[in-house]
């Protein structure tokens, strides 16, 4: 009985360290969890960070490919624009966005510096894209005008060409209707008769003979020509073309010159038919062969007659 009620109990010494070595085994898990978490958080960044800047490599590539799509538009915008203003406008425009391209190219994503100007320039990229867009509608817009104004000007070219062929009928018409009434005004010789005679106005046949050449012809009746004293001239032409005339100075207007006339005579043409006869004297020598007798009135020849002289 004794024995036991002085004898010593170890139960509380072996659970103090039990505890002991529980909390130093949670201690070092701790540790190691926060060491484990520690390169695990190290590792996830550096990948995060290598994911950020293969991304942005690959944005970066983008950003270029479109920087160069809005300058070869720009060089299709430039070959259409005529205007000089307009034309320098674009230029300018694009040498910007070439600029900007060159200036992209030398970025390095991995430089926390360049990172930020990559950033810029993909936020001026929105930008360029507007402008571009505004030109390309004030292009639309000056070709549309220009369109117009083309089809105006080939309307109005139209008309005009158009009324310059009605005027062009009109003033032909009005020469041709002009010719006819020439035409119709102008006298007419017919029943034209040579006669050969003497001194007493007998008929002679031989040259040597003749002293007297008479030319007959009857003006034949005509209401639209213009009535009133008239001036008619005949002109006789000798087998080798030389005209019997009694002076130099004896000439008439023909077809925008001077031709000269054997006889001439004032008639009163009243539009009705009338007989004529004008007689040359035979003061030269005369060939034989084949004469012509030509009759003029008004500018016009209005008849002639051959006839021929014997020996």
């Amino acid at each position: 009985m004794e024995t036991e009620g002085t004898g010593i109990n170890p139960q509380p010494q072996n659970n103090g360290n039990k505890t002991k070595i529980l909390i130093s085994i949670i201690v070092v898990l701790i540790i190691g969890l926060l060491v484990a978490g520690y390169f695990i958080f190290n590792k996830q960044l550096s990948t995060d960070e290598g994911e950020d800047v293969n991304q942005l490599t690959q944005r970066q590539l983008e950003l270029e490919d479109e920087y160069e799509s809005i300058a070869i538009q720009y060089d299709g915008l430039l070959i259409t624009v005529k205007n000089d203003s307009l034309l320098e406008q674009l230029t300018n425009e694009q040498a910007k966005v070439q600029r900007l391209l060159e200036e992209l190219r030398t970025l390095k994503a991995s430089n926390s510096q360049d990172k930020k100007e990559i950033s810029r320039l993909n936020d001026e990229l929105s930008s360029l894209r507007k402008i571009l867009r505004s030109y390309i509608v004030q292009i639309d817009s000056l070709n549309r005008e220009n369109q117009r104004l083309i089809q105006e000007n080939k309307d109005i070219t139209d008309k005009f060409q158009e009324t310059n062929r009605n005027l062009n009928q009109v003033a032909q018409e009005r020469a041709n209707l002009s010719e006819k009434v020439t035409l119709a005004s102008k006298l007419d010789a017919t029943n034209i008769s040579v006669a050969t005679t003497n001194a007493k106005g007998k008929a002679q046949k031989k040259i040597k003979k003749i002293e007297q050449i008479a030319v007959s012809f009857t003006i034949t009746k005509n209401i639209t020509a213009q009535p009133g004293e008239k001036t008619v001239y005949v002109r006789i032409m000798k087998p080798d073309n030389d005209v019997l005339t009694k002076s130099s100075g004896n000439t008439f207007p023909y077809e925008n010159g001077q031709i000269a006339y054997s006889m001439k005579r004032q008639i009163e043409y009243t539009g009705e038919e009338m007989n004529v006869t004008l007689y040359w004297n035979v003061q030269e020598f005369l060939m034989a062969g084949t004469y012509r007798a030509d009759i003029f009135a008004d500018g016009n020849r209005i008849g002639s007659r051959s006839f021929t002289l014997q020996d």
